[in-house]
């Protein structure tokens, strides 16, 4: 018995893994949108640099980010690198799940000698992998070469680095396990894609991708810190801009694998579960 399973988890394993490396080159071939993406996110960054830059300038320090132990050097580092770690955010279904969903053909996917939750893990962690190397990486190049009042700056330092690098794999783990988790709920929804797209939207706003976490009230900072969806992207910046010491990095990225076991614990429960019931849409 312990032998068959072993098999089968081979067999997943490298299922899996094909199917994300095909994933991942089907995603290579829109150069196009991820240039066009790209000069959306270099026009926003500039909009919320001009924004932060007044705030500033002309706010009270009292009340500023400067309270918040950020200065405007920082936070601009914080905007530019956001519209790198954003890309990794579920901001909605994958729309060949989506499609199977829809139209019935998630029957088929059933009958597949796969598991099922591990088969579109795969598909929606390359989905979010390949705009972080047209749009992304066109971004994060633009933005070294800008003015000194519009530039990103280097990390703070090597091992800060290093840290954030480590926190950004953890950060497409979870933000992967988030999404399939609203894969699972979307399973037994026939009447639209809002509470998927609630779901999605709250975790964007309490990443910081909106606005850094840091820049919130003092008295949510604790729960800011350790609520599953800061581990998006405020963590690995964080570390970044220099504003978490390397020596925290441990328990944060500890914090990021917690919340990603959590998540799919629950994706994987909650779709074998609705696997039982589902109705099949349009078959």
């Amino acid at each position: 018995m312990r032998g068959a399973k072993s098999v089968c988890l081979q067999q997943t394993t490298k299922a899996c893994l094909s199917i994300f490396r095909i994933k991942t080159v089907e995603g290579f071939q829109y150069r196009m949108a991820g240039l066009a993406g790209a000069s959306t996110s270099i026009f926003w960054v500039l909009i919320e640099i001009t924004v932060y830059t007044i705030f500033y300038t002309y706010a009270d320090v009292s009340q500023a980010g400067i309270a918040a132990g950020l200065d405007l050097k920082q936070i601009i580092s914080y905007a530019w690198m956001t519209q790198l770690l954003f890309l990794m955010q579920p901001m909605s279904i994958d729309g060949e799940i989506l499609s199977k969903i829809t139209s019935g053909d998630v029957g088929i996917e059933m009958c597949r000698p796969i598991d099922l939750y591990f088969h579109w893990f795969a598909k929606t962690a390359a989905s979010r992998l390949t705009p972080l190397f047209w749009r992304g990486s066109v971004t994060i190049l633009f933005g070294m070469v800008m003015p000194a009042s519009y530039r990103l700056s280097p990390p703070a330092s090597l091992m800060g680095l290093a840290c954030m690098l480590i926190s950004s794999a953890s950060a497409f783990l979870l933000c992967t396990a988030f999404g399939m988790l609203t894969c699972a709920v979307r399973l037994n929804i026939t009447w639209g894609d809002g509470p998927t797209y609630i779901i999605m939207l709250i975790g964007g706003v309490l990443s910081g991708a909106y606005l850094p976490l840091q820049l919130w009230p003092g008295f949510l900072q604790g729960f800011l810190l350790i609520q599953p969806f800061a581990g998006y992207l405020d963590i690995p910046l964080r570390l970044y801009i220099g504003t978490m010491p390397p020596g925290d990095a441990v328990w944060a990225i500890g914090i990021q694998i917690m919340w990603t076991a959590v998540f799919i614990v629950i994706g994987k429960l909650l779709m074998s579960r609705r696997m039982k019931s589902i109705i099949v849409q349009g078959g």
